[in-house]
Order: structure tokens, then sequence, then C-alpha cells
């Protein structure tokens, strides 16, 4: 596997954001809402244990992998068009492994997701978000951001492996993105929440991605956010693995 060729996928992705970048905009609604609208609101309620920061900045790390997951997840929905289209069928046909195809395509829609950190901290810090701005804090949340985009990228490519449709692709992201926002530790922390609810959240991928841009961005600990990287980066290799390995049955 050549990582260069991994990172053409990468710069296609880059070229066609530059070209339309639309999408990064509309996609900044629903975070603007979360953070303008429920954040500040539920910040004069104080109902909300957040560990001795105010509620807008716990929220703010949380919202950013919302906006992100989404993206990430929603790659998949072109694999499906470009099945339908008879365009992957080419790409398989390249001299590249699978592995390259899968790692390039990962990267990708991680790339995509990672341009939602910019729209997200031009939106919480003037309405009072206390975040860390260093350069290690930045570089620590862009590195988490990046390991699970790409996971979650990769996830949705072996989701699309079995979906036949775009119609039926959508339906499914529906029923697994918010399920795994709010059973996560985006907008309230594992200690309130009921015992098989906790259960789920430390097993879910989200979790340890919010953690870290917690580490990084809100409480300025970069050993702990490199821990959970690590965590993440595990989740992400797996689901990189399984996605190469059932690859072959998005063309059957």
């Amino acid at each position: 596997m050549s990582l260069a060729r991994a990172l053409t996928f990468v710069e296609l992705e880059l070229r066609r954001l530059r070209h339309d970048p639309t999408e990064v905009f509309t996609r900044a609604v629903q975070p603007i809402l979360w953070i303008g609208v429920f954040g500040t609101v539920m910040a004069r309620v104080r109902a909300i244990p957040t560990g001795g920061v105010d509620y807008l900045t716990f929220i703010t790390p949380g919202v950013l992998m919302q906006s992100s997951s989404f993206i990430a997840m929603a790659y998949g929905i072109m694999l499906v068009w470009e099945r339908e289209s008879g365009i992957l069928k080419k790409v398989l046909t390249l001299p590249l492994s699978r592995l390259t195809v899968v790692l390039g395509r990962s990267l990708a829609g991680a790339a995509r997701a990672l341009t939602q950190l910019l729209v997200i901290l031009l939106v919480a810090v003037p309405l009072g978000a206390k975040l860390d701005l260093s350069p290690i804090a930045l570089a620590l949340a862009v590195l988490a951001l990046l390991a699970g985009a790409a996971g979650l990228t990769a996830l949705s490519i072996l989701l699309a492996t079995f979906m036949k449709t775009r119609e039926r692709f959508m339906g499914i992201l529906q029923a697994i993105t918010m399920p795994l926002f709010f059973a996560s530790n985006a907008i309230y922390p594992i200690e309130v929440m009921p015992a098989p609810l906790q259960a789920f959240s430390r097993v879910n991928p989200l979790t340890y991605v919010i953690q870290a841009l917690r580490e990084a961005l809100v409480y300025s600990n970069p050993l702990a956010c490199l821990q959970s990287i690590v965590d993440i980066s595990l989740f992400s290799l797996a689901m990189i693995a399984l996605a190469t390995l059932l690859l072959g049955k998005i063309v059957e």
C-alpha cells in the first residue's frame, strides 16, 4: 500500500470542497443552533454537572463531534451512488490495493469532517466558550477528530457494502448517528446516565473522541488526550480492516 496514493483521495476531496464549499456552511446550521440556542439556554439553567466548567464550554466538543460524525458517516452515500453509476467498479479495477482505497476514502471523509472544527470555534468562542486555543491544544484536537472521523467514515464504507440504495443508507444513517450522539458524553456526563446507558456509552466511539477533544480544548490535559486518541485509533484501525475485508461485496 502506498500512503501517497491513499492521500490522492484526500486531495480529490479537498478539491471538491474548494469548488463547492456550500456544504461547509449548510452543515454549520445545526451546530450553530446547538451551541447558540441549546448551549446558552442550558448554561442559564445550570442543572447538569459539568466538572467545574460552564455548560457552553462543556458542550462545544460534543457538538463538534456530532457535526463531524454526521459528515463522516454520510460519506458512504457517495459510494452507493458510485456503485449505481458504475464509477466504483472502475475504481476497484485500478492498480490499487483495497486497503489503499479504503484508507484513502476514510481519510478523505475525515478531511471533510475536519472543516467543522473551524466552524465550531468561530461560533462557540464569540458566544463565550472558554477553550484552550494554543497550538498544542489545537493540534491534539485535529488529531483526535481526524482519527475519529476516519474510523466513522470507514464504518460508513462498511455499511455501504450492504446498502443497495441511497434511501436505505439514509435510513440506517439516521438510526445510527443520533443514538450514538445521545448515548455519549456529548451533552451530559456519563455519570448522570442510567446504568445500561452508561455501559453502552463506555463502548461508544464518540465518547472517546469527545473526551479527547475536552481534554485538549477544555481541560488542557495533553497526556489524557493522547490516551483517548490511542483508544480512538484502535477503533478506526478495526473499522478500516473490516471495510477492506468486505469492500468487494459492494460491487456484487
